[in-house]
């Protein structure tokens, strides 16, 4: 993952295997706006190296499932599941965050939530942090490398310059369900439900192996806990539910 090109559409058109790549943002590296924000955590607060551990050996048995994985949901093209996994693929305005809003009942888009919206990207700018180091260290290829199966978004240059392992898409939706969990309690089932499942879409469109969700989930756990020593995220969690308490009810959800 390249910090400095991170936000920004890649301009080249490369091929793997036979499937031409369109120039296309890196979706995992996706984010609401141009932004001055910085997250709370600095490079040094967690060793997502060490936390980890190396992904699975190739040919090991845990490789070897996982690519029994990635071929099987290729049959999942064109599915509910699949195009959900292709909402879920954009964070903050696809189905990622309805599936939380949802889930907690109260509309993350609110106005009135401006204040959450912040911590929750200021996590997720966290995210690219503490999942950065272990991305470029063990340099994981993502499954579609040297084929041309269905993928539920764009080919780009993205998959080959950033790595597979962890899953920064399930580092963000797992520390987010978390922290809204913490908030709203009383929702805690259904937001971790929603959490797994952002991280899980990773797997249907098929930019990334079980094992770099399993990853991100872990890694994401372990950085909300280190979060809570921060002063700083304290202070904008207690804001956060002061202004979630009074939030607005979500329109067309299933269970709204």
């Amino acid at each position: 993952m390249t910090r400095p090109v991170a936000f920004a559409a890649a301009a080249a058109v490369l091929t793997l295997g036979a499937a031409p790549l369109a120039p296309v943002a890196d979706p995992s590296l996706a984010h609401p706006v141009a932004t001055r924000l910085t997250g709370y955590l600095r490079p040094d607060a967690l060793d997502g190296k060490t936390i980890l551990g190396p992904p699975p050996a190739i040919d090991s048995p845990e490789d070897k499932a996982d690519r029994a994985a990635y071929q099987a949901t290729r049959a999942l093209e064109g599915s509910p599941r699949w195009k959900q996994a292709q909402q879920d693929n954009d964070l903050w305005t696809g189905g990622a965050q309805r599936r939380l809003t949802c889930a907690m009942g109260r509309d993350l888009a609110a106005r009135s939530l401006a204040g959450t919206r912040r911590l929750l990207h200021r996590v997720e700018l966290d995210v690219h942090t503490v999942g950065t180091p272990p991305k470029d260290f063990y340099g994981r290829l993502r499954p579609p490398i040297g084929d041309s199966q269905p993928l539920c978004v764009p080919r780009g240059p993205w998959l080959q310059t950033n790595a597979s392992y962890p899953s920064g898409h399930a580092m963000t939706g797992w520390a987010w369900a978390l922290i809204l969990a913490e908030i709203a309690p009383a929702k805690a089932s259904a937001l971790m439900v929603a959490g797994r499942e952002i991280g899980q879409s990773r797997v249907v469109c098929g930019v990334h192996f079980p094992s770099d969700v399993a990853a991100g989930r872990d890694l994401g756990a372990a950085m909300v806990a280190r979060l809570h020593a921060d002063r700083a995220f304290q202070a904008d969690l207690r804001a956060a539910k002061l202004e979630l308490a009074k939030a607005p009810q979500p329109r067309d959800c299933p269970s709204a």
